[in-house]
């Protein structure tokens, strides 16, 4: 008979060798087919500020433009942003938030699957996800969001080499600081949730919250929206320009944009954005049916799609999962801006990673963005977009 103290031992091997298990098979990506250590926990409804729909939207986001309530600058003025990695794989949709984020980028994370890059700050969501690993890209993208910006993700990339993604958080002085890799940030900050998606692998169950990431923040590493000098994160943060939706009579006619990111994958992950000129935006479909928001039922709708064209290349960093990616985000290439129903033809720009992305047109003057979300959609350098 096994006395209480060999009991206690058991157990905690037990544990160790789940956890040990489950960041081996996290970290780099890879499907896991066993459970982590994160307990199941469903979260409260969305514990985000409640705003009257009655408040005057009188509020500039200076992430996006998008006019909101003095209840939601009260509350993004004390953080500084916050991305979130969420997967595209199809057991994961619908995904959990991606209608509440500022900023969305999207890029094929390994084998034709995109992966998302989902910037809060004006807004809250909750759940978000699911969670997926960090991309050295999607990190590039990042830096031009200020000073540490927080980034939520599950492992990454980490074989040597030049997409070594959590090689390179360590690098730049992110680590145990501003990055919030699930496997330094405790339960309940991320969770799993089976009943979400039910059926689905276990690597597509990982959710979290942006008040939860943020209250984190604050009380474990005083990250607010000042360093501990009092400077703010947006000291060198460059916004876009934005300006009002265009009058009706002014809105063009580009009704649908059409793309895909890899041939083979075409069926899966292809993307429509359909314009409605009622509400100046673009609704979106992937994989052939309307892209919902668990959250809210929602299809995605975005007032602004930028598709900007980068050079894409195998790692060739031996990684045995697959192939990790790299795209180029420094220097320029061409771009497509999409709003008020049209298209103008251009570049985009950047001399560092802490730039901002800069799209300009064909005479070269920086193009104004619509107030809203806007959604970026990085496509290998050579891929067709149909309007």
């Amino acid at each position: 008979m096994i006395d209480k103290k060999m009991a206690w031992v058991i157990v905690f091997v037990v544990f160790m060798l789940s956890a040990v298990s489950s960041y081996s098979f996290f970290k780099g990506g890879s499907v896991a087919t066993i459970l982590s250590p994160l307990s199941n926990y469903k979260p409260p409804s969305p514990n985000g500020v409640s705003v009257s729909p009655d408040e005057p939207k009188t509020e500039q986001c200076p992430i996006n433009g998008e006019m909101l309530a003095k209840s939601q600058r009260t509350n993004w003025e004390k953080r500084r942003p916050l991305a979130i990695v969420v997967e595209n794989h199809k057991e994961s949709r619908p995904q959990s938030g991606l209608t509440a984020a500022d900023v969305v980028y999207e890029a094929v994370a390994e084998g034709g699957i995109t992966r998302f890059l989902a910037i809060f700050y004006c807004k809250d969501a909750s759940p978000v996800g699911p969670v997926r690993s960090a991309r050295i890209y999607f990190i590039n993208l990042l830096e031009a969001y200020g000073a540490n910006p927080l980034y939520a993700h599950v492992g990454g990339a980490n074989t040597p080499g030049p997409a070594d993604a959590l090689g390179y958080i360590k690098e730049i002085g992110w680590s145990n600081y501003n990055d919030l890799n699930q496997f330094s940030v405790p339960f309940p900050y991320f969770w799993r949730d089976y009943e979400r998606l039910p059926g689905v692998a276990t690597e597509h169950t990982v959710y979290t919250s942006t008040s939860k990431l943020w209250q984190y923040a604050k009380d474990k590493r005083d990250l607010t929206d000042k360093d501990e000098d009092g400077v703010g994160w947006d000291e060198d943060f460059t916004p876009w320009k934005f300006e009002d939706d265009a009058k009706s009579e002014d809105r063009g006619t580009v009704a649908k944009i059409d793309f895909g990111f890899w041939d083979s994958f075409a069926s899966d992950f292809n993307v429509v954005w359909t314009y409605d000129k009622t509400s100046n935006s673009y609704k979106r479909s992937s994989g052939g049916a309307p892209h919902m928001d668990k959250n809210n039922g929602k299809q995605i709708t975005s007032k602004n799609v930028i598709v900007i064209f980068a050079k894409e290349s195998p790692a060739n960093d031996g990684y045995e999962g697959g192939q990790h990616l790299l795209y180029r985000t420094i220097g320029s290439g061409d771009a497509l801006i999409f709003n008020n129903g049209n298209v103008i033809k251009g570049d985009w720009s950047r001399t560092d990673t802490t730039d901002n992305l800069k799209f300009t047109d064909e005479q070269g003057a920086e193009v104004s963005l619509v107030g809203g979300q806007v959604f970026v959609e990085m496509l290998p350098t050579g891929n067709k977009v149909n309007y």
